[in-house]
């Protein structure tokens, strides 16, 4: 019988079969006559994609979801918890922790969303916006065609991508093409639209550093794809190691998995470091030696600080290509940023771009198809990707209040970043690399025997012990290292230094030290 057919059971009723299952049932004839029949029964788990089902996302996992119960609970009942509201020190959520919109991405973006008020009389405009708020809006919107209402070419706005192009070749000194320019509702459908090109069941493999986003990990999931793991030196700084990684790559063979894409996080997220050139060139050489595609997620590349500076793929790969042309001719890059991070902060208008190198046309034309499916990217999300890229120059209007902004942004992110890193060093039972870069800090955690032992009984791991008892003490909601991978035996925690002020810090000093006395050996 073919699969997805109806067969009559001995009682006239229907059956539909899907490989050799029985779905469900109802009379053949209830449609036709309105006679009463047995309503089918809602679909269950088995009924789905079992990819989507295995899938794991930590960083809106268990502890955020109790974090959410915890909220309603205040909510509905204030005073009933031992704090007044929750912290969400679990996700890199900028304008959800207080930090204030860029005041020259709203201005466009509001003329942008209502062109009338460009119709409005020169000196209204005039007293209300600055002027190259009103010519950048006029100058984007004709770009987009006239509204942003309207859909775009689904590569993105061909204006918006030559200003990213632009932005490339001022950051790395290389001449860059909008062609190559792909802008996406943020990075994580960059990262989606890569791996499902690439990952081809469970014969593909796709390194991953350790510890990882676990974006990447539930998307190799959705794609029944394998995570192969690279472990990052803690005691390094969170180093790589070229050795390691090409063990991975040939152990994999073995097992008769192809690696077909290796991502690089840079600046670092969990971990807060930042990528040596050194580190980047010998990532660059295993990919041009196995043919592997880089991935590179570099969304955090205005989050560096102290002495650190980072360096991009791109302007790496470009520099061993002048040296060694013939070896790294065919490495294929695909760099990544969005408007979530950085300064702009503007995570929930879902804008971002991925710039892809070395790629043959067939597969540049897959990767066009695959944007014509969904259309094309939020027309707002992509005009706050230009913006980002091109902002005020000096000598514009509105470049003194943006510099302002921006760097008011920057420095009380360092302050907090020092802030957090100071108060872990001092704690009981903590060590903590200093932070380099993006918004978090990654500290491990040598936990007491007996709080590992209380973890066992609950069946849960101990950083995750930490974590659900810091959140119920203090409402402070973190992800536990498990969430992101970390060597067996270790324990972390991840946690934003976004929230301001330094009470929260103060209740999570205290908490800890109550912690360890409570589980002391």
């Amino acid at each position: 019988m073919a699969i997805g057919m109806l067969r009559r059971n001995s009682s006239g009723t229907a059956v539909s079969v899907l490989q050799g299952r029985v779905l469900r049932t109802r009379r053949l004839s209830s449609v036709k006559d309105g006679s009463r029949f047995v309503p089918a029964e809602p679909m269950t788990l088995a009924d789905v994609n079992e990819n989507v089902v295995k899938a794991k996302y930590a960083v809106r996992g268990k502890i955020p979801t109790r974090a959410e119960e915890l909220e309603r609970r205040l909510e509905e009942h204030p005073g009933s918890l031992p704090f007044s509201k929750i912290i969400q020190a679990n996700i890199g959520n900028p304008q959800q922790l207080g930090q204030k919109p860029l005041t020259f991405y709203r201005q466009v973006i509001s003329l942008m969303q209502n062109p009338q008020l460009l119709e409005m009389p020169a000196e209204w405009l005039q007293q209300a916006f600055k002027a190259d708020v009103v010519v950048r809006a006029r100058r984007m919107l004709q770009d987009a065609g006239g509204s942003v209402g309207a859909y775009s070419a689904s590569q993105g706005v061909k204006g918006y991508r030559r200003t990213v192009a632009q932005f490339i070749e001022r950051r790395d000194g290389i001449p860059a093409n909008p062609d190559n320019v792909y802008l996406t509702a943020g990075a994580s459908s960059a990262v989606s639209c890569l791996l499902s090109t690439f990952c081809k069941g469970p014969e593909t493999g796709v390194l991953i550093p350790i510890p990882q986003y676990p974006l990447y990990t539930a998307t190799i999931t959705q794609n029944n794809a394998v995570a192969l793991p690279y472990y990052l030196n803690e005691a390094d700084g969170w180093s790589t190691n070229p050795d390691e990684m090409e063990r991975v790559i040939l152990d994999s063979k073995k097992r008769n998995i192809a690696p077909k894409c290796l991502v690089v996080i840079n600046p670092g997220n969990p971990t807060g470091s930042v990528l040596s050139v050194k580190d980047m060139e010998a990532i660059l050489t295993l990919a041009a030696k196995y043919g592997i595609v880089v991935i590179a997620d570099e969304v955090y590349q205005d989050n560096v600080f102290g002495d650190a500076k980072f360096h991009s793929m791109r302007k790496v790969l470009k520099n061993l290509q002048l040296r060694e042309p013939t070896l790294y001719k065919n490495v294929q890059l695909a760099s990544l940023h969005s408007i979530s991070k950085g300064l702009s902060g503007e995570c929930g208008q879902r804008g971002g771009y991925m710039e892809l190198i070395g790629f043959r046309e067939e597969l540049r034309k897959v990767f066009v198809k695959l944007a014509s499916i969904s259309l094309c990217p939020v027309v707002t999300g992509q005009a706050l990707v230009d913006l980002m890229v091109g902002p005020p120059s000096q000598g514009d209007p509105s470049y003194e209040q943006y510099t302002q902004e921006t760097r008011s942004i920057y420095h009380e992110l360092e302050e907090r970043s020092q802030l957090l890193w100071k108060t872990f060093c001092s704690l009981e039972g903590i060590e903590c690399n200093m932070p380099q870069g993006a918004l978090y800090l990654f500290p491990k955690l040598h936990l007491p025997q007996k709080a590992i032992e209380a973890a066992q009984k609950l069946g849960i791991p101990a950083d995750e012990l930490y974590c659900s008892e810091l959140l119920d003490e203090t409402g402070i909601c973190t992800v536990p290292g498990t969430g992101f991978g970390q060597i067996p035996g270790t324990y972390h925690v991840r946690t934003t230094f976004l929230p301001p002020g330094t009470k929260w810090i103060e209740s999570w000093k205290d908490f800890h030290k109550k912690f360890y006395d409570k589980y002391r050996d």
